[in-house]
């Protein structure tokens, strides 16, 4: 075989993804947040992009100040000017007008702040968490330096719900100890603030905290220590076997343990909560449904004039900084075309999603329909890998509450009379019946599954589980209560 280099010709049809496509592409599935960022991004990059400035309306002559502007504008200054060196010539100075207000508790001020005025501590870059609590509660202990040294590593071994992740095997080992001081050092920081904290499980933490509201050595603390099994269950009839207290003791036994905190160290996250900007609005109008773009927040963008005055003078730039702001202003353009087409794709598919889920809007979730994102996608003639990108991420506020497009979406399910019924209708009609089931008697997966028979909804068993499981619904035997 002899190696040689040939020309050929060919014809080829491929997609080539240009670099506007793929941010095309890209800004179509950013979230609410993340198109924000995005947004800033390019206008610090992209000389030629600029944010279009608020409108303020500025009154056309002073006579059109209200009477509360006017006496803002003629105020007299704080402190009278400086007019030389001379001690004499220096107006007094009031420090009630430089005072901090923020604090209510300091105040030279002759008014109190409001109640509802932030604090100085609302200003904190991190919040103190649970770690910061246990220091400082063990700063006004007099420790030695070898307890300091314990009580630092097992604070340090908590997890996010206060329980410690260490044995005393762990402990012995990494602070060079013996098993009496680690053990001592343990019941020193689980007598700390809050009680139940550096337990090993849920168990040794419900224990320390009845031992800490007196209850050691009564019922409740019996039902903790050693039928902690039956407890989970609720099986209150075998409890009362087991202890020999009558039914309406264990009852009152099992409030006073219900009234614990099973996970102490949750109270004290210093986890941020993310809240859901949604980015559609869906209002009821008339009888009608209207649908409104959430643009609040996001940065409004226009091709800045001034660099474009520039780019019309011919003897303004050179020709390196021309083809620069050329590039720029068509890069601006694209940016601010995909931004537009954004939105108008977000708009077509709540548009198809409201038509095909009307009475979901009218009713609630049960009345949903079976939909796919192919029916979407044929409904607005686009592709269902951009109807899918466009559900990601994307919330909508309706009347029934705020859900995730996608939640609109559900696979069918048949009906015994040839019909069919959304998934997500079946997994709200379980939600109900377990709402409405006697506590006493729950229902288990086998009957849910027949009532839903009854309403031609076949089901199996299994699925009903499955269900059950997405809902976050307990098993029957965690859900009884026995009374």
């Amino acid at each position: 075989m002899v190696l040689e280099l040939r020309q050929s010709l060919k014809l080829a049809q491929k997609l080539v993804m240009t670099p506007q496509l793929r941010q095309a592409i890209k800004l179509l599935q950013l979230s609410r947040l993340e198109l924000t960022d995005a947004l800033q991004a390019e206008i610090e990059q992209n000389p030629m992009l600029e944010e279009v400035p608020p409108l303020l309306e500025q009154p056309s002559n002073p006579e059109a100040l209200t009477a509360e502007e006017n006496l803002f504008q003629t105020e007299a200054p704080i402190t009278d000017r400086v007019k030389g060196d001379d001690p004499a010539t220096v107006g007094e100075v009031n420090w009630e007008d430089y005072s901090n207000n923020f604090d209510a508790d300091f105040s030279f001020a002759h008014e109190t702040p409001p109640a509802d005025a932030p604090s100085q501590f609302d200003f904190i870059s991190a919040t103190p968490g649970l770690d910061s609590y246990l220091q400082w509660q063990l700063t006004h202990l007099d420790l030695t330096e070898e307890d300091r040294k314990l009580t630092h590593f097992i604070i340090n071994s908590l997890d996010s719900h206060g329980f410690l992740e260490a044995s005393i095997e762990d402990i012995c080992k990494h602070c060079d100890c013996t098993e009496e001081e680690a053990e001592g050092t343990l019941r020193l920081v689980q007598s700390l603030d809050p009680p139940g904290i550096a337990a090993r499980d849920i168990r040794e933490s419900l224990l320390l905290q009845l031992d800490r509201l007196d209850y050691y050595d009564t019922l409740p603390y019996l039902i903790v220590e050693q039928h902690m099994n039956l407890l989970e269950t609720r099986n209150y009839a075998q409890l009362a076997r087991e202890t020999g207290a009558p039914l309406k003791k264990i009852n009152e036994a099992v409030n006073i343990i219900q009234e614990l905190t099973p996970y102490p160290g949750n109270e004290f996250s210093n986890e941020q909560t993310n809240y859901v900007i949604p980015d559609v609005y869906i209002h009821k109008m008339d009888g009608e449904f209207v649908i409104q773009l959430n643009d609040e927040g996001l940065p409004h963008l226009q091709i800045s004039s001034e660099y474009q005055q520039l780019l019309k003078q011919k003897n303004a730039l050179n020709p390196e900084s021309r083809g620069y702001l050329r590039e720029s202003k068509r890069n601006a353009e694209w940016f601010i075309k995909s931004i537009e087409q954004r939105q108008r794709t977000i708009y077509k598919v709540m548009e198809s999603l409201l038509k095909f889920q009307r009475d979901f809007f009218e009713k609630g979730p049960g009345a949903m329909r079976p939909l796919i994102l192919r029916d979407v996608a044929e409904d607005i003639g686009m592709h269902e890998s951009t109807v899918s990108r466009v559900t990601s991420n994307k919330y909508v506020h309706t009347p029934q509450g705020i859900y995730e497009l996608k939640y609109f979406f559900s696979t069918a399910v048949a009906t015994s009379d040839g019909d069919t019924v959304a998934a997500e209708a079946i997994k709200n009609r379980i939600r109900q019946l377990v709402h409405n089931e006697n506590p006493a008697k729950p229902l288990s997966d086998n009957t849910i599954s027949e009532l839903l028979a009854k309403e031609n909804i076949t089901v199996a068993r299994r699925t009903v589980a499955k269900y059950r499981d997405q809902l976050k619904i307990l098993p029957v035997k965690h859900r009884r209560q026995n009374r």
